[in-house]
């Protein structure tokens, strides 16, 4: 499998200014068979965070795709007196339209972050849904975490458009990102 960088790595700690959304508009076409997003240090604006995404077809910028999604995580805290495995149901989607979580409960406290990577396969298929996955490390709730997401979109018309926001458990965007870089690759 070889991976090519598509665009320019976006910074997003670039003069200090948070972003509310980060919207990619362009490189998710037919060139490549899948398309990686590489997330490198994610700092949210408010503590307890959760790193979220939602796609879109052609120039549409509604970003609110039907996505069908499954999601689970693995934690274990500082003082090494718990760790779990576990379902997050509230995590998933059954046909809903919201942002769909991927990094857990990222915080701001000066020296953590979440770093991961989000995989589209096949988006401008037109006879097939575009399936994806996630997998995400992060620091939140003194507990260190990796959290695991899959899915598909629930359309088949070509996925174009990704958009990444910080949101809250209930899906609503929350604050902002404070900092990061987002690099994307296609994978032949």
């Amino acid at each position: 499998m070889a991976k090519t960088l598509i665009s320019t790595p976006l910074d997003l700690a670039v003069a200090g200014d948070d972003v509310c959304e980060v919207d990619v508009t362009s490189g998710i076409d037919g060139t490549y068979a899948a398309y990686e997003f590489h997330f490198v240090n994610m700092v949210p604006s408010t503590n307890a965070s959760i790193l979220s995404f939602q796609g879109d077809v052609g120039t549409a910028t509604t970003y609110q795709q039907e996505i069908m999604s499954s999601s689970w995580e693995v934690e274990h805290d500082e003082g090494d007196t718990s760790a779990v495995l576990q379902y997050r149901a509230g995590r998933d989607q059954a046909n809903g339209t919201g942002y769909q979580h991927i990094g857990e409960y990222i915080y701001d406290d000066g020296d953590t972050s979440g770093s991961g990577i989000l995989t589209l396969y096949g988006p401008s298929n037109t006879g097939l849904v575009t399936h994806w996955m996630s997998v995400f490390s992060a620091y939140g709730n003194a507990v260190a975490q990796v959290s695991y997401h899959a899915g598909q979109f629930q359309t088949v018309s070509p996925i174009t458009r990704i958009r990444f926001v910080m949101t809250a458990n209930d899906r609503s965007v929350q604050g902002d990102i404070k900092a990061g870089t987002i690099k994307l690759y296609g994978v032949t």
